[in-house]
C-alpha cells in the first residue's frame, strides 16, 4: 500500500503543474521587426503585435503585413526572414532539426547549422531541405500555384509529388505540386535579396571580442554583445559583459520588459535590444561603482531559462531580483547545476536558505502591483529600499519558482496595442490549423527518405532547363502539369535532378545534344549538330511540331515555324537537310561506311 501511494505521488509530481515548461522555447527568437509584425500563439489563440526577444515555440504563427519585415534567429546561428505579405507556421523544433510551413509570401533562409542538422521549409506545392550550411530563399508565386526555390550559397533539395531534385548555388527551381521542375539561372538581385545581403553583412561583420569570451554555445549571439556593450575584467568572475547606451539612471536587469505567458510559463520578454542571451543564460552581479555586469555560463553548462531571477509574492506585490552567480534557480525543469526542478519535488518543503544577494543593493529589485502582473500592462511601483528589505523581499515571502498567478488573455499577448484592422492576416491565413499542417507535412531528418512519402526513398524529379534568367517570386510562365510518359522517349526530358556539383552529366556522343537538367551555367552549352547546323531544340508542345513535308520527305525537326519548311528540290533532287537531327540526314556515299560502323556500336 505504501509503495502504491508513493508511486502515485511520484506520478502526480511529474505532472505538477500541467503547464510544465518546454525548454524548446530557447531554440528560436524574434531578432528584428519592421512594421506591424504579428504572432498567434496557442496560448493567446488570437493575433497580436510582436516585438524583439520573443521566443518562438511549436505551434506559433507569424504574419508580416504590407510594409513589414521580420527576422527570426535560431540558437545554432541560422536566420529565417520574411518579407511583407508573408505567413510562416512553426511546425517542429529540436536541437538538430527545425520545420516551418510557408503558406504564402517570401522567406529567406541563412542556414548556419552544423553538419547533421536539417532545416525543412514546406509550402503547399513542395518541401525544401538543407542538410548543411546554405543560403537560399523560397517564394510563393502571387499569380500561379507554384514555388520558386533559389540558392545563393551551398546546396538544397526540393521535392514535390513527382520526386526530388537538388539545386546548386546560382540556380532557381520552379515547381508545382504535380509538375516537372524548371531550372533557370538567377537574374539580377531584387530589393528583397539586397536587403538580406545587407543584413547578413551587418550581423556577420560584428563578431569580434565577444566570440573570445562567450561559451561556444552562445557564439551565435556575438553580434548583440559586440554592438551594445563591452567586456571588463572582474576579479571574482573573470571576463564579464556590461551594457552601454540604452542604460540610464534607475536601470536594473529585468526591468525594461514584462513577464508574458509563453509555452505554459511566465517568460521574460525584454525591451532592451540586446535582451535575449543576458536574460536567459548566465547570471548578473553588481560590482563596484554600482556597475551591473553579466557573468556568462561556462562551456558545457549553458541552459536557457524563462529568466534567472529570484521571486517574491505578497498580497499586494510581485517582485523579482536578478540572481547572482552560484545562487539556486527554482524552475520547472533542469537548468544546470545551480538549479532545482520544482516539477519533481514538493515545493512546500523547500527552504530558501538566504535572501538573494542582489536584493540588498539599491535599485536592484523590481516591484509591480500584484493585480496587474498578469496583464499586458503591469504597473511598476517605486518602493523605498528600506520597505523592500523589511517588508517585501524577506525570507518568508520568497516564492519558489514563478508566482502561481493564473494567466489571462493579456498575459499571452506580447503587446497591449491592438492590431490595426487593415494589417490583420487574410482569412486564408487565419483559418490555418498548425496541427493539421504538421500531420500533413511530417519532418524528415533522413536525407535518404522522402518527405511527401514517409518511409520510402524519393524518386528523381524530371527537370527542364530554361534559357532565360529568372528572379525568384516574380511572374514567369506557369509550369504545365507533368505528362505521364517514359523518360528517354522523344519529347520527354531526361531527369537531371538531385545532382550535386561533382555529379555533372557526362558529355553526350558527338552530334547528340546533352541533357539540359540541373546543370550550372557553364555546363549548359548546346552541342551543335555536324556541319554547323543548330542543335535540335526539343521539348516542343504539340502545337509547335512542324507538319510532315510533301512527298514523304523528312520533316524539319528544329524549332521552325511553318513558313520555314523547305520545299522539295526540282527534278527529284534531295531535299535540303536544314535543321534536321543527325539520324534523319541522308549521308553521302563517302560517309555511308562510317555511319554503318557507328550504327553497329552500342549506344552511350
Amino acid at each position: 500500500m505504501k509503495f502504491s501511494r508513493a508511486m502515485i505521488i511520484a506520478v502526480v509530481l511529474l505532472f505538477i503543474p500541467v503547464h510544465a515548461f518546454s525548454a524548446g522555447a530557447g531554440w528560436m527568437r524574434i531578432s528584428l521587426t519592421e512594421g506591424d509584425v504579428q504572432i498567434k500563439t496557442p496560448e493567446a489563440g488570437d493575433w497580436g503585435l510582436v516585438q524583439v526577444n520573443v521566443p518562438l515555440n511549436e505551434g506559433d504563427q507569424i504574419w508580416v503585413p504590407e510594409g513589414g519585415r521580420v527576422e527570426m534567429q535560431l540558437n545554432a546561428g541560422s536566420y529565417i526572414r520574411l518579407d511583407q505579405n508573408s505567413s510562416l507556421q512553426v511546425l517542429s523544433m529540436d536541437k538538430d532539426a527545425s520545420q516551418f510551413y510557408l503558406s504564402q509570401g517570401h522567406a529567406y533562409i541563412y542556414s548556419n547549422a552544423p553538419r547533421g542538422s536539417v532545416i525543412q521549409v514546406d509550402t503547399p506545392d513542395a518541401s525544401t531541405r538543407a542538410f548543411d550550411r546554405a543560403i537560399f530563399r523560397i517564394d510563393m508565386s502571387d499569380q500561379y500555384q507554384q514555388t520558386d526555390v533559389a540558392v545563393y550559397k551551398g546546396y538544397v533539395e526540393a521535392e514535390n509529388q513527382l520526386g526530388r531534385t537538388g539545386i546548386n548555388a546560382g540556380d532557381m527551381l520552379s515547381l508545382g505540386q504535380n509538375t516537372n521542375g524548371e531550372v533557370a539561372s538567377m537574374g539580377p538581385p531584387d530589393d528583397w535579396q539586397e536587403w538580406n545581403k545587407t543584413r547578413n553583412d551587418t550581423v556577420m561583420a560584428r563578431r569580434g571580442t565577444s566570440s573570445r569570451y562567450l561559451p561556444a554555445e552562445l557564439s551565435a549571439y556575438s553580434y548583440d554583445f559586440d554592438t551594445y556593450g563591452r567586456w571588463i575584467g572582474v576579479p571574482s568572475y573573470g571576463r564579464c559583459w556590461t551594457p552601454t547606451g540604452f542604460v540610464g539612471e534607475g536601470w536594473s536587469p529585468y526591468r525594461l520588459g514584462r513577464w508574458a505567458w509563453i509555452g505554459g510559463e511566465y517568460v521574460w520578454v525584454s525591451s532592451d535590444p540586446w535582451g535575449w542571451a543576458p536574460y536567459h543564460y548566465g547570471r548578473w552581479a553588481l560590482i563596484e561603482n554600482s556597475v551591473w555586469c553579466w557573468v556568462p555560463p561556462v562551456t558545457g553548462a549553458v541552459y536557457w531559462s524563462p529568466g534567472y531571477v529570484g521571486w517574491v509574492r505578497t498580497a499586494d506585490y510581485v517582485a523579482w531580483v536578478p540572481l547572482a552567480p552560484g545562487e539556486i534557480y527554482y524552475g520547472r525543469g533542469y537548468y544546470g547545476p545551480d538549479s532545482v526542478n520544482i516539477a519533481t519535488i514538493d515545493i512546500n518543503k523547500v527552504i530558501v536558505p538566504n535572501v538573494y544577494k542582489n536584493a540588498y543593493f539599491n535599485n536592484s529589485v523590481t516591484v509591480v502591483d500584484r493585480k496587474t502582473f498578469n496583464t499586458a500592462t503591469p504597473r511598476m511601483i517605486n518602493v523605498n529600499q528600506n520597505i523592500i528589505q523589511q517588508q517585501i523581499f524577506t525570507k518568508n515571502n520568497i516564492s519558489v519558482g514563478t508566482p502561481e498567478i493564473k494567466p489571462t488573455r493579456g498575459s499571452s499577448l506580447i503587446s497591449a496595442r491592438p492590431v490595426p484592422s487593415a494589417k490583420l492576416p487574410p482569412q486564408s491565413v487565419r483559418s490555418l490549423q498548425v496541427q493539421q499542417l504538421k500531420q500533413a507535412h511530417p519532418l524528415s531528418k533522413d536525407p535518404a527518405k522522402s518527405v511527401l512519402n514517409p518511409g520510402a526513398g524519393p524518386k528523381t524529379m524530371p527537370v527542364n532547363r530554361v534559357v532565360e534568367t529568372r528572379t525568384p517570386g516574380k511572374v514567369h510562365p506557369p509550369i504545365q502539369p507533368a505528362q505521364m510518359a517514359v523518360p528517354g522517349k522523344p519529347g520527354v526530358p531526361v531527369p537531371q535532378g538531385n545532382l550535386k556539383p561533382a555529379e555533372k552529366t557526362p558529355a553526350a556522343p558527338q552530334g547528340v545534344p546533352a541533357p539540359q537538367g540541373n546543370l550550372k551555367p557553364a555546363e549548359r552549352k548546346p552541342v551543335p549538330a555536324p556541319g554547323g547546323v543548330p542543335a535540335p531544340q526539343g521539348n516542343l508542345k504539340p502545337a509547335q511540331k512542324p507538319a510532315p513535308a510533301p512527298g514523304g520527305a523528312p520533316a524539319p525537326q528544329g524549332n521552325l515555324k511553318p513558313v520555314q519548311k523547305p520545299a522539295p528540290a526540282p527534278g527529284g533532287a534531295p531535299a535540303p537537310q536544314g535543321n534536321l537531327k543527325p539520324a534523319q540526314k541522308k549521308p553521302a556515299e563517302s560517309e555511308q561506311k562510317d555511319q554503318k560502323k557507328k550504327a553497329e556500336e552500342p549506344k552511350q
